[in-house]
């Protein structure tokens, strides 16, 4: 098969991937007789378009499962999205908004049916970009964690946990998106550092002309006070105790009560108490049982307990309340201050503390397992730092709020009388047989109106995608689950270590008694070459899809690993991109140059047999690398490994060896060893660039139906002569050195030279004379000295080498560049003895670091004594 000049990224990848998918070569099924291999997907937001996160991680992802599926492995990586509530629902009201159509004018079910629209139209997106990729998921297993098998499920644990007591109701402080108008875990606020004012608001005192000044972030929240807290011990307000202050603007009284809680050394030492809007005023409430009164409606307005700035937004009501201090006297002063607020991980709303009643998970209950079996390294993260984080969030998790305020999900399964009492059941009819058997009257029943949190869904992924039914009671799970799960590699972001990783093998350990997943892979973030985090509003974040077509999906696979440690975030550069689709240029120039030669039936070349002998030594060696890199994780290292082994190895060296003379053909031995050599290329480099390395495959020789590369078997590693690699190692390093010389004595490399040296009993690798003579373009090597004035020296490690140049040089240039030469290496010689002569340095260094010096003088030494013969020689 003839392959034309360039390669076509755009043609060649639509080509192989319609192709794998048609011959099934994706698809998992269960055999009893192969080991399984299994990933499944973090399953992407309906919402979601590529982005350079993506790119990554299912890069690594594709990687692990297209070289197990070499090894000869049951593959099974699933694919599919997830329904993400909060985004989802966001979208969908904005695209009503857009037709002059608001939410509040639907009934729940007409809201529905535009979701279930919207998603039908836009929530393939992302697994279709994948494609592009070359993502070789099963596609025929493409789960929707609201498929309605999938939804069962997760209606089937709800019910299951509260029947066992660790799902309850009830009011609690809890964080309040006004813009998604939802209550959220504390795992999806962050918190940043925000520039405030700390207002200090003078409290008169009721019946005196006294008054207390408290120091307040929260201006906004005074209407809501119900009580002023001073420290018990402070003296400054002993004589306050048991009176009450009044409320500035609204004149309010409210009591001054006395608690260690308050830090006497913050603002004024005092506390204005407001119990419905700050969580640790809210525990001081109920401890001195205050009245709580909640003046915010859902939106982050202000309702009509507030007395003032009714219907404004709770920052514009700040604004204009610090001015109505200020005009009535109450404001003392405002300081310039650094506050650390929370911020909606999905909405970027600054979070209200609020009480609400909501549905928690007790977290205590379920953290046991999944806390031990990371810490023994049951479960693998990797790297291993991310285990003292896991540790410290086990260990000091809070339960988990998982009601949210939306109609885009999993409707909570719990059913409601006309006086509030409910029983939790999966559908009306057994909620009234419920109610009937605990002889609770009943006229009408309502389900909640909540939905569950994205997690409580999405944490049932690993069992779920196989058998949605294992949840039922007695069910013992069905073939798929019982032969792929625990699944083998888990490739996510630290960022969800907590939201979905923890809690995955909670669920594992609760519903399987067994992990999910055997190793934890966390890349880190793509950040622009700034080290910026990517994003659309700093316009630092490529479109994937406009990468992929200018350099080729192998071309951004290759540039996304070159530089992509585990856990350690990765700055990208295009550059990289362009670096991986050199790299698959030079692929095709090597194939095409090996094709083009015809072959011979002659005696192999000496060379050319060392030559053979040293890259099958040197291939068995990466091949070894490899395995260790693989199971380490170590990816991006692995690829380091390959590239550097056909660029350099192959291309540079062992092709140039090789290459026969212009117009001349090769022998068929060395032709036959160099394509069984670029076959085994082709196949270690698949996992990473697995479009070119198959278009290569099939034009490397003719194959049948069955032969595809993406299945063919992962080469093994041999047998690595360490000896045969470290002569030629040496002899690489003299073909350097005496290009160099050429270069930077401008003796042309056409020109023949004869190379002497006087070591020939131990000359390292004497084999490979033939090598450096064809490389170097050496007229002969000879053992001993040269009969000519004009020489070179050169000093290969401790060897050292005479190149005769009578008439190839200008001598006074070349007396100057000696010299120069020479007082460097003087100098350095000086600086090495004075740290040789230092008795503190010997004494303190390292043994290692004392004798690396000690040869660093014995090469300066050797290098000096071969520039001043050489500059007699001249």
């Amino acid at each position: 098969m003839s392959v034309p000049p360039k390669y076509n990224p755009a043609k060649t990848e639509a080509k192989w991937y319609n192709l794998w998918m048609e011959k099934g070569f994706f698809r998992g099924r269960v055999n009893p007789g192969k080991e399984p291999y299994c990933i499944v997907i973090p399953p992407p937001n309906v919402t979601g378009v590529l982005h350079m996160g993506h790119m990554l991680n299912n890069t690594i992802q594709d990687v692990l499962v297209r070289r197990a599926r070499m090894l000869g492995k049951e593959t099974c990586w699933v694919p599919g999205t997830d329904h993400a509530s909060i985004a989802t629902e966001a979208r969908v009201v904005a695209m009503l908004r857009d037709k002059g159509i608001r939410k509040s004018d639907l009934t729940r079910e007409e809201f529905l049916k535009y979701a279930w629209e919207w998603k039908e139209k836009y929530g393939g997106i992302i697994l279709e970009q994948l494609k592009k990729l070359g993502a070789s998921c099963d596609w025929e297993r493409t789960r929707f964690t609201m498929d309605p098998d999938y939804y069962e499920a997760v209606i089937d644990v709800f019910i299951d946990l509260y029947n066992k007591g660790y799902i309850y109701r009830g009011l609690r402080m809890v964080n309040w998106d006004p813009v998604g108008k939802t209550a959220l875990s504390d795992d999806e606020v962050f918190y940043r550092d925000v520039p405030s004012k700390l207002c200090y608001i003078k409290y008169p005192i009721e019946g005196s002309d006294e008054s207390i000044t408290i120091a307040t972030v929260r201006p906004e929240t005074i209407m809501a006070d119900t009580a002023i807290c001073i420290h018990p011990r402070d003296e400054r307000y002993t004589h306050l105790k048991g009176k009450r202050a009044i409320i500035p603007l609204i004149n309010r009284p409210v009591p001054i009560i006395e608690d260690e809680y308050v830090d006497m050394a913050f603002g004024t030492g005092c506390l204005k108490v407001t119990p419905a809007h700050d969580a640790n005023d809210y525990e001081l409430g109920l401890k001195h049982n205050l009245e709580i009164i909640d003046i915010l409606n859902d939106d982050g307005t202000l309702n009509e307990k507030a007395i003032l700035f009714t219907g404004d937004d709770r920052f514009e009501a700040r604004k204009k309340i610090i001015k109505e201090l200020q005009a009535g006297g109450y404001l003392v002063k405002a300081e310039d201050y650094t506050s650390n607020v929370g911020f909606s991980e999905r909405t970027d709303a600054v979070i209200e503390p609020r009480l609400s009643m909501q549905w928690f998970v007790k977290m205590k209950a379920l953290t046991g397992p999944a806390l031990e079996n990371v810490l023994n390294n049951n479960i693998q993260l990797i790297p291993a730092k991310f285990k003292n984080t896991y540790r410290h969030w086990m260990e000091n998790v809070r339960d988990w709020c998982i009601s949210r305020q939306l109609w885009w999900g999993h409707r909570i399964p719990a059913w409601y009388n006309e006086h509030g009492e409910y029983v939790v059941a999966k559908t009306q009819a057994e909620a009234e047989a419920l109610f009937r058997s605990r002889n609770i009257p009943f006229t009408a029943l309502r389900q909640d109106e909540d939905v569950l949190d994205t997690w409580f869904s999405s944490w049932l992924w690993p069992i779920a995608v196989f058998d949605s039914s294992v949840f039922k009671e007695k069910h013992k799970g069905n073939a798929d689950l019982n032969y792929f799960y625990p699944t083998n590699d888990l490739v996510t972001a630290p960022e969800i270590l907590f939201f979905w990783v923890a809690r995955m093998i909670m669920a594992g350990y609760e519903y399987r008694h067994e992990k999910p997943f055997k190793n934890v892979y966390l890349t880190g973030i793509v950040r622009d070459k700034l080290g910026r985090k990517m994003s659309k509003s700093l316009g630092n974040s490529p479109d994937p899809l406009e990468l992929m077509s200018r350099y080729g999906a192998d071309g951004v696979r290759t540039g996304m690993l070159f530089s992509s440690p585990a856990g350690n975030d990765l700055l990208f550069d295009e550059k990289l991109c362009e670096q991986g689709r050199n790299f698959a240029n030079k692929i095709w120039n090597a194939f095409r140059l090996v094709q083009g030669w015809s072959t011979a039936a002659f005696p192999q070349p000496e060379e050319n047999r060392v030559a053979c002998q040293w890259f099958e030594s040197r291939l068995n060696q990466a091949l070894a690398d490899l395995d260790e890199q693989f199971a380490r994780f170590r990816i991006s290292d692995a690829l380091h490994t390959v590239y550097t082994l056909i660029w350099e190895d192959f291309c540079s060296w062992y092709l140039e060896i090789i290459k026969p003379a212009y117009g001349k053909p090769i022998d068929q031995t060395t032709w036959h060893a160099a394509t069984a050599f670029f076959e085994t290329l082709l196949k270690i480099l698949h996992p990473f660039m697995p479009f070119i390395t198959e278009e290569l495959w099939h034009a490397l020789k003719e194959r049948n139906d069955t032969e595809y590369l993406i299945v063919a078997a992962w080469p093994r590693a041999g047998k690595a002569d360490a000896q045969l690699l470290d002569e030629a190692r040496f002899a690489f390093q003299v073909v350097s050195e005496l290009r160099n010389m050429r270069n930077a004595r401008g003796i042309s490399p056409k020109q023949q030279l004869a190379l002497y040296t006087q070591t020939e009993e131990t000359l390292p690798g004497k084999k490979f004379i033939p090598v450096i003579c064809k490389l170097a373009n050496l007229s002969e090597f000879k053992f001993g000295m040269p009969e000519e004035e004009s020489t070179i020296s050169l000093l290969v490690n401790t060897t050292k080498f005479i190149i005769p140049v009578n008439g190839h040089i200008n001598r006074e240039a070349e007396r100057t560049a000696l010299l120069k030469e020479l007082s460097y290496q003087r100098g350095f010689l000086e600086s090495v003895n004075k740290k040789l002569s230092n008795q503190r340095f010997i004494a303190g260094a390292p043994p290692e670091v004392v004798e690396n010096e000690r040869r660093k003088k014995a090469d300066a030494e050797a290098r000096i004594k071969a520039l001043e013969e050489q500059l007699s020689r001249l």
